[in-house]
């Protein structure tokens, strides 16, 4: 099994919707597409993947950087004991000649390449990846009923507070049961109604959760801690700069419903300081990793392992992103649950066009790999990359 060629292209996400700190207007995401040799005489395959949302491409240090190592490296240097591609070798390989630390300046670029690496090992072996990460890491089968929340409520041009409820009224006419809403892009007392007009249109706070997508100095995170705390949601996310440890540390002090963080924490350090230093509390906090931002689907289930053994349960884990890469993921490793992002995004929100959503679950498609060819949109866009590979 080798890598033959890689691509990148990047493309708009498709979205003018704003949160509480940006628009997504200008955001773009980068598609990567790797054709792999499976070997044996083998038809080559390939393998898709985007980084997410909420950060923009990062083609260039792929090309001048990622690429070149990946496709220099002796093809056996990346193989494991079975013969076949281990993707936690082609990051080592990826990473020869990095300086540690400033995580996100590398791990973006080279979590996308790993998590097109997986896509192409699943089609492949003929299985889906949510599949052969059970396997490699679960000793197990796949889910094959995944929870999924809404990831919306965001702040649009005009908007109103009773907006919100028509919001989740239609999310619970397509089959779901939680919702997460945008809170710190208005004033307190505005988001309250916000989340009151939610409230009156769900079966109890316990289906709602809130984000502030780091938002908050000190004053105004706590001054919203306290507010919200009478109303026990499902989780209050990034109330504050996500490397502000000591912050962290003292909401964790004061807030006593579950806090939740770590879209913006790009590897296993940045969780075990998030751990270690700002107070999070395994019985309750919650963990939102992006896997194709921080290195990828195998440092996602490295970093699970590791906390389990702190006491952390797998249902602790929330990926950021919803997409088919987080869905894949979460079935694979059997984490608490996946976001989906309906009628956002563009070709980059949502999962494949056949996946149906009833009583706040889906079941996972049973494609090879990740199972972007289902999302006719996205695929299309995948194609049109895959199309510059060499085909040997």
């Amino acid at each position: 099994m080798r890598i033959i060629d890689l691509q990148e292209a990047a493309f708009p996400v498709q979205s003018t919707m704003r949160n509480a700190v940006f628009s997504f207007a200008e955001m773009t995401t980068s598609i990567v597409a790797v054709r792999l040799d499976p070997g044996a005489g083998s038809t080559p395959v390939t393998g898709y993947a985007f980084n997410s949302t909420g950060r923009y491409a990062c083609g260039q240090p792929m090309r001048e950087r990622f690429f070149p190592r990946l496709l220099r490296a002796q093809p056996e240097s990346l193989l494991d004991a079975a013969g076949v591609l281990d993707p936690a070798r082609a990051v080592a390989a990826m990473l020869v000649g990095e300086k540690p630390g400033g995580h996100a300046e590398r791990s973006i670029a080279i979590g996308t390449i790993e998590t097109a690496l997986w896509d192409a090992i699943g089609k492949a072996q003929e299985l889906p990846t949510a599949e052969v990460l059970a396997r490699r890491y679960r000793g197990g089968t796949m889910q094959r009923k995944v929870s999924v929340y809404v990831g919306g409520g965001w702040y649009r041009p005009g908007g109103v507070a009773k907006d919100v409820a028509d919001e989740i009224r239609s999310h619970q006419a397509g089959g779901y049961t939680h919702v997460k809403i945008k809170v710190g892009g208005a004033s307190l007392d505005e988001d309250l109604r916000r989340i009151d007009c939610a409230l009156s249109v769900l079966p109890d706070s316990g289906h709602l959760a809130v984000d502030a997508n780091c938002k908050f100095q000190r004053e105004e995170a706590l001054r919203y801690a306290e507010a919200l705390a009478p109303y026990g949601l499902r989780w209050f996310e990034e109330p504050c700069d996500p490397n502000d440890y000591s912050l962290m540390a003292e909401l964790a002090s004061v807030y006593a419903p579950p806090l939740s963080a770590g879209e913006n924490l790009y590897g296993m350090q940045d969780v075990t300081n998030l751990v270690r230093l700002g107070g999070w509390r395994s019985e309750k906090d919650l963990i939102q990793v992006d896997p194709p931002q921080s290195y990828g689907l195998h440092a996602f289930a490295s970093m699970v392992r590791a906390l389990e053994a702190q006491g952390w349960p797998a249902g602790s884990h929330f990926p950021h992103g919803g997409n088919q890469m987080s869905l894949a993921l979460v079935a694979g490793l059997g984490l608490g649950g996946c976001e989906a992002y309906p009628g956002v995004f563009g070709s980059f929100g949502g999962f494949a066009d056949d996946t149906h959503v009833e009583g706040g679950f889906v079941h996972p498609p049973q494609r090879p790999g990740i199972g972007f060819e289902g999302h006719s949109a996205l695929h299309a866009l995948m194609s049109s990359v895959g199309a510059g590979l060499k085909a040997h």
